[in-house]
């Protein structure tokens, strides 16, 4: 008898770790969702990965390959709680950091008393060498590895160092000088975790790379430590297959690269929900998508445009909302490859409260786990979206995670009353409608970044709508956007871990390399994309991949010539030709033409060459039940009151148990569905229907 073998996803969350594990013969589920443990979250793993094994009546030694994404790099940079890094720069340079690129935040653009946070690297802790490239890549001052050391060891007397940044100006073009001063780095402090841009991501832009590596520095100690743990832990528990990290990109890479290069995580579960949703969109016939993710932290949008997800090099992570594109957002910029998608501290633990004007504000601030929303009983005193839904009838007291977690109503009310309704001096019915309302409105904000900021109309793409809390916020926000169809997939609640068992492992490289196109020397082009594919195929061969499994895309970064931004255009397979040029160029400037409707004459100029290297490995699948149902009443459950402002307050709503859900069952709302993980809320006006993946899709009824 064949042994039983499992793919599993765990992502761990700012308020749940969830888990599910995919079974390759019968493509079954078992799932497990618990509390994320914050201050050691390897505990929540095995606890959640424990449980779900058990379900499945098997051992860890079942795990053909498991995959992890998590919270932890990008909590780190926004709680401001990684390492203590050291910038070294080239000499001339030390102010980079702390100038930054001289714009505030649009939020801030007219704050009269507008403080600008502190650089992650003070002044004191940054070193100035002495060495000089120029942008071809060609020595000008020889590294000083004497004035090097010295500077180094005088730092680590008089400064607590835990990692260090190493940005030299144009390493991109000649990573020598770097090297060198990474290898004094490492014989002065053994151990102390050391980035080096031109390991990181090697492009151009001095600031961007250099912040994309001090990011690297900063969360690299605590991640590298976190991923190394938990895989000992996976391993004495017998674990024999591969354990992989989610990265930002849509791809997952080896834990020993995520060590090397663990920025390339910062924003691993967004971007697996991003990845289920695709997934999903291809099985559904609509390839158009937007992934809506609401957990308990945060809120995601993401955009799948004819079955891709949207990748961006331009992201910025740290302040009030994570966003791609060149907006002058806060936060800090990062410069990797980044599936295109907005974030916003709005989610089921997000925190309501009445600010010094008055007015009732919604998140970003988040109960988190723990103590976690008022109704978790968990020491938690102040309300949250959570305890509003849970006001309104949206939740079930007696049915939170399927009834394996008790929650307090009561507690809700107390809450509400005490820290909205009493102060704006309104019922706690009408406070809880407001909290509804006005983060419903700010998960819109993301929602708006990711189409109609980019000029694209959201009424022509379908809502893929996940997340614990999303199905029960989605029609207020599907409505804001007149978009027309939403689909919950089964187990919403868990979508993000799913994404995880269904990504193959992906690599990307990059070279900048500025030079006119029409005088383009082809053979150096050539040699380029061919040492960067090799440093990529070579990667897969590692993690032990075939040749038939591995795909190459090559990518090239083009401009106008005096122009000082670029914008990609494929390139295609085998050895190049002028031509192949000169088609990349119209791409170029096809696409150029649809951002910004003029169709420029300018000659062109090649800026970077990008490689992405993608290796297939086993995934999971998404099951499809052939039982046809037609008729919902099987699943009614009971009825409870339930808040809609359409029927202008409480009214009798039936309630229906998901798990007895049929393809073919069909009724119109409102009403409620029930599953352990997420509550979907189908309002008056809308009709919902499931089909053969056990989704549910919700339309206007016509």
């Amino acid at each position: 008898m064949q042994a039983r073998k499992f793919f599993v996803g765990v992502d761990v969350g700012g308020t749940f770790t969830d888990v599910v594990m995919a079974e390759e013969a019968t493509h079954k589920l078992y799932t497990s969702k618990k509390l994320t443990t914050a201050e050691a979250p390897a505990e929540g793993v095995m606890e959640a990965l424990s449980d779900a094994i058990a379900q499945a009546g098997c051992g860890f030694e079942a795990i053909d390959r498991a995959v992890h994404a998590t919270t932890l790099a990008t909590n780190l940079v926004l709680e401001r709680k990684g390492s203590s890094v050291a910038f070294v720069t080239t000499e001339g340079f030390g102010d980079l950091l702390v100038i930054g690129q001289e714009r505030r935040p649009d939020a801030d653009r007219y704050d009269l008393f507008y403080d600008r946070p502190p650089p992650l690297v003070p002044r004191n802790r940054t070193i100035e060498v002495r060495e000089r490239m120029s942008p071809d890549g060609e020595p000008i001052v020889a590294l000083d590895k004497r004035q090097v050391e010295a500077e180094v060891r005088r730092l680590l007397a008089s400064e607590k160092v835990e990692a260090f940044a190493v940005c030299l100006l144009h390493s991109y073009a000649n990573r020598a000088h770097e090297s060198q001063v990474a290898e004094i780095i490492r014989r002065c402090a053994p151990g102390v975790y050391v980035a080096v841009s031109s390991e990181v991501w090697p492009e151009y832009r001095e600031y961007e790379r250099a912040t994309t590596t001090v990011m690297s520095a900063y969360v690299g100690t605590l991640m590298a430590g976190y991923v190394e743990g938990l895989e000992r832990r996976l391993r004495a528990s017998g674990m024999t297959g591969s354990f992989q990290i989610m990265q930002s990109n849509g791809g997952v890479m080896s834990s020993a690269a995520t060590a090397r290069r663990p920025i390339y995580s910062i924003e691993s579960g967004p971007a697996a929900g991003v990845i289920a949703a695709a997934h999903l969109g291809e099985r559904f016939g609509r390839r158009n998508i937007i992934s809506f993710d609401m957990g308990g932290t945060t809120a995601k949008a993401g955009l799948v445009r004819d079955g891709k997800p949207a990748i961006t090099n331009e992201f910025r992570v740290g302040g009030g909302a994570s966003v791609g594109g060149r907006r002058s957002a806060t936060g800090s910029p990062i410069r990797i490859p980044v599936i295109d998608l907005a974030e916003v501290g709005a989610g089921g633990g997000s925190i309501a409260r009445v600010d010094a004007g008055n007015i009732l504000q919604v998140g970003p601030e988040s109960a988190g786990s723990s103590p976690g929303p008022a109704c978790y009983g968990r020491g938690g005193d102040r309300p949250t979206v959570t305890d509003a839904d849970l006001i309104l009838g949206y939740l079930n007291p007696r049915y939170f995670l399927g009834g394996r977690m008790p929650i307090y109503a009561e507690k809700s009310r107390e809450a509400m009353e005490r820290h909205v309704a009493g102060p704006l001096a309104m019922d706690v019915v009408e406070a809880a409608a407001g909290v509804y309302e006005i983060v419903n409105a700010n998960m819109a904000s993301a929602i708006h970044m990711v189409t109609v900021q980019r000029g694209i109309d959201p009424r022509e793409f379908t809502l893929v709508a996940f997340g614990g809390a999303g199905p029960t916020h989605v029609i207020p926000v599907a409505r804001e956007f007149e978009i027309s169809s939403v689909i919950i997939p089964i187990s919403p609640g868990l979508t993000s871990a799913f994404g995880l068992v269904m990504s193959d492992m992906v690599t990307d490289h990059v070279r900048t390399r500025v030079m006119d196109l029409e005088r383009a020397e082809i053979d150096e082009v050539n040699a380029i994309y061919q040492e960067l594919e090799q440093a990529g195929v070579s990667e897969m061969r590692r993690e032990g991949l075939s040749a038939s499994l591995i795909r190459v895309e090559r990518q090239a970064d083009i401009r106008f010539k005096h122009q000082s931004h670029e914008l990609p255009a494929p390139v295609g397979p085998g050895r190049l030709t002028p031509q192949d040029l000169e088609a990349a160029s119209a791409a170029f400037r096809d696409l150029y033409h649809e951002l910004y409707g003029i169709r420029q004459d300018a000659p062109t100029q090649l800026v970077n060459f990008k490689v992405k290297v993608t290796g297939s490995v086993p995934k999971a699948e998404l099951a499809t039940v052939e039982e046809s149902g037609g008729d919902p009443a099987r699943a009614l459950k009971a009825t409870r009151p339930v808040y809609f402002d359409a029927s202008g307050g409480f009214t009798d709503t039936p309630v229906y148990e998901r798990g007895k859900l049929l393809p073919a069952d069909t009724w119109e709302g409102p009403a409620v569905i029930e599953e352990p993980d997420s509550t979907i809320i189908v309002p008056p006006g809308y009709r919902a229907t499931v089909d053969r993946y056990l989704s549910v899709i919700i339309e206007a009824s016509r």
